[in-house]
């Protein structure tokens, strides 16, 4: 009998999109073989919403034209369960064909005059509103009708919320005008939006409810899943995630454009920074992620695929292709997801008894609903910062700012906040008491220079932490400007007798509290042209690094610090995120790992020892894809500091296979590390005194 906590044991998932005419050329025993290959325990498998791939007896619920008398989602369900698999069905209810449209007016996503939109990029079908009884009603009996008819573990549902936008649907109208008083916003800066994004996430979480209920009302095991973006179930009631989702599937299939692969592996850290008791899954798609061309059924380079799961894994979100279309036109992308879940396979039984740990929390700031932001999604302060801490090796960990407490702080020695606008009192007092108890701090830009509505302070909420009194707002974007470096300090060594650097292009006037260091100084503006007047007239005066130490080491830096650093890279960027977190932590990181190139790291640990993930990501396409092949790790050293009571330590690397000599200098145990190709797994294991 299966019970409710399967899905910590569906670890590898195969995802199977079929299109509308796969019916009629389904190869299943090739799919069967591919996640028998791939070692893969779990499958989800297209079933029904938009296209029914089954006999569905619902009206208007579409089937696949090709179907016949056929049945290509049971045949796959049968193949998987004869492997021992869960299966999740996949529905998609984001739109529907005409015939439902013409009979039901009611379910369509429609504009501001009311009139129903039509699909972006298939005309002659019809996008559907999440607020109406499409969703509510139709969408939970076809998903009864295929968990009474079929063996499954779960609905799993693609683009859920129907239209992307602002659906002024009647029944969307009346509903929001009923719980708020409101008319529905015309958009983000009417006065009803903060109304309606409270409202949207309400309304969405009912649905999921609604939805889980019916499911488990027919199998008590069963499941509800809907698919969510790369901003895990931030837009969903926590409290409703707490009951109702066993486990998160996040859709960030892969990078495009500037992006790093660390992006994967962000996705898990995110995930555990809200919810940390929750498996989360990493969609990968086998062909490219490219968001304007969507070349959906295409096959993107395998060592890029391959990197991209990997991260994803190493970083603790369990694996999960998709292919869309069954029809294999281009079969490159097999032996990369097979090795890949294959690594997974093997390194599962220790990465997956050791929780991930870290010293540093980069605080993850939800931003969700603001109105002052910029592109949705887009927070280069956080990236640029993100960045930096791997190019340092320095392991960290994401705290969302939804569940910042005492109780959330305890495991971290430093918290970074790379531009946290927006914090509430509460949330200052919360930082204030852990910075005073001895925990260090490290802010940038305009950090707790908003409330937790948007609206501005006339001071920094934590400028007594922060050292710092703000004078002016932020200016910007500025051109040409610098930093110098004024006084003797870790933040700023390492700069080979720079007597200056570059600065930022939106920077804030602030002055330094009795008692702070500054050693860094803001240039006063000077001409970039005509080149002849490029030289400054003015020694620098404001503060452009403020220092303090107390119980707790601060680091508070008044300019776009990690924005700049994502946009240009400048080293020099990066060396100082470095020296600030490196000095508020108070020495090297518990583990890290030394060499050349770039690595993403991951430790875990418990009472018998500790693991060192490390993915190489030292790649000439390491920030912007698609990687062609994976470079040799250049030789690096694995360092890990000897708890109390631990006078050595046995290693293992797990990739490889193979013992691991194992030195102890300065209470730390090293272990050299050469010939790593995308990924090795150092386990030290303690010996006791």
């Amino acid at each position: 009998m299966r019970t409710s906590d399967w899905p910590r044991t569906a670890t590898r998932w195969t995802q199977l999109t079929l299109a509308e005419d796969d019916p009629a050329h389904l190869d299943v025993d090739f799919w069967t073989e591919v996640m028998r290959d791939s070692r893969s325990n779990a499958a989800c498998i297209s079933a029904g919403g938009y296209i029914a791939y089954y006999p569905t007896r619902i009206p208007f619920h579409h089937r696949s034209v090709h179907l016949g008398d056929t049945d290509p989602f049971g045949a796959l369900t049968e193949a998987a369960r004869g492997l021992g698999m869960h299966v999740m069905a996949r529905v998609d209810p984001h739109a529907v064909h005409a015939d439902a449209a013409q009979a039901h007016p009611e379910w369509l996503a429609c504009d501001p005059e009311g009139a129903p939109i039509e699909h972006w990029a298939h005309p002659g079908i019809w996008l559907t509103c999440a607020f109406t009884g499409y969703h509510r009603e139709f969408i939970t009996e076809v998903a009864r009708e295929i968990v009474r008819d079929y063996d499954v573990d779960a609905i799993f549902a693609n683009r859920w919320e129907g239209y992307g936008g602002i659906s002024y649907s009647e029944a969307a109208r009346r509903s929001f005008h009923d719980d708020t008083g409101f008319e529905l916003p015309k958009g983000e800066h009417d006065p009803a939006w903060p109304a309606y994004v409270a409202w949207r996430r309400r309304r969405l979480s009912e649905l999921v409810a609604i939805w889980d209920a019916a499911v488990k009302d027919l199998r008590p095991h069963a499941r509800f899943i809907p698919n969510l973006g790369a901003f895990a179930a931030r837009d969903l009631e926590p409290e409703l995630v707490r009951r109702v989702y066993p486990m998160f599937v996040v859709d960030k299939q892969g990078r495009s454009g500037i992006e790093a692969p660390w992006a994967a592996g962000r996705v898990a850290k995110r995930s555990r920074g809200l919810f940390p008791d929750r498996p989360i899954g990493l969609i990968t798609s086998v062909g490219p992620e490219h968001h304007q061309h969507r070349w959906k059924d295409s096959v993107a380079p395998p060592e890029e695929v391959r990197t991209w799961i990997v991260d994803g894994f190493a970083q603790g979100a369990f694996p999960w292709f998709t292919k869309f279309n069954a029809t294999v036109s281009d079969p490159r992308w097999v032996p990369a997801v097979v090795e890949a879940f294959g690594l997974h396979a093997r390194l599962e039984p220790v990465l997956s008894a050791m929780p991930v740990c870290a010293e540093v929390a980069l605080l993850d700031p939800t931003r969700a609903g603001q109105l002052r932001t910029g592109a949705a999604h887009t927070f280069p302060d956080e990236d640029g910062f993100y960045q930096a801490l791997v190019e340092a090796r320095i392991p960290f960990e994401l705290l969302a700012d939804q569940v910042l407490s005492a109780e959330r702080l305890r495991p971290y020695k430093v918290l970074v906040l790379a531009d946290a606008e927006q914090l509430s009192d509460a949330q200052c007092q919360v930082i204030r008491e852990y910075v005073a108890a001895g925990g260090g701090l490290v802010a940038a830009h305009q950090s707790s220079l908003y409330d937790e509505h948007g609206d501005p302070r006339e001071n920094f909420g934590l400028a007594d932490v922060f050292g710092a009194e703000l004078r002016e707002p932020v200016r910007g974007p500025v051109k040409n400007n610098y930093i110098a470096l004024t006084g003797e300090h870790p933040v700023s060594g390492g700069f080979g007798g720079a007597k200056r650097i570059i600065g930022g292009t939106r920077v804030l006037r602030v002055e330094a509290r009795q008692g702070a260091d500054v050693p860094f100084r803001f240039v006063p503006d000077f001409p970039d042209l005509p080149m002849e007047e490029l030289y400054a007239r003015q020694a620098p005066d404001a503060p452009a690094v403020i220092t303090r130490e107390g119980p707790g080491r601060v680091v508070y830096i008044p300019f776009d610090l990690g924005a700049v650093f994502w946009e240009a890279l400048q080293a020099d960027h990066g060396l100082l995120i470095a020296n600030a977190v490196r000095w508020a932590l108070g020495g090297e990181p518990e583990a890290t790992v030394r060499g050349p190139g770039l690595a993403d790291l991951a430790v875990r640990k418990d009472e018998h020892g500790v693991t060192v993930t490390v993915v190489n990501l030292t790649n000439p396409m390491a920030m912007r894809g698609a990687i062609r092949e994976t470079l040799p790790l250049p030789p690096q050293t694995v360092s890990v500091a000897l708890p109390p009571g631990v006078r050595g330590a046995t290693a293992r690397l797990l990739v490889a296979d193979a013992e691991a000599a194992t030195a102890v200098r300065d209470g730390r145990a090293e272990v050299e590390l050469t010939g790593a190709g995308l990924i090795e797994v150092v386990h030290l294991t303690w010996a006791r005194s």
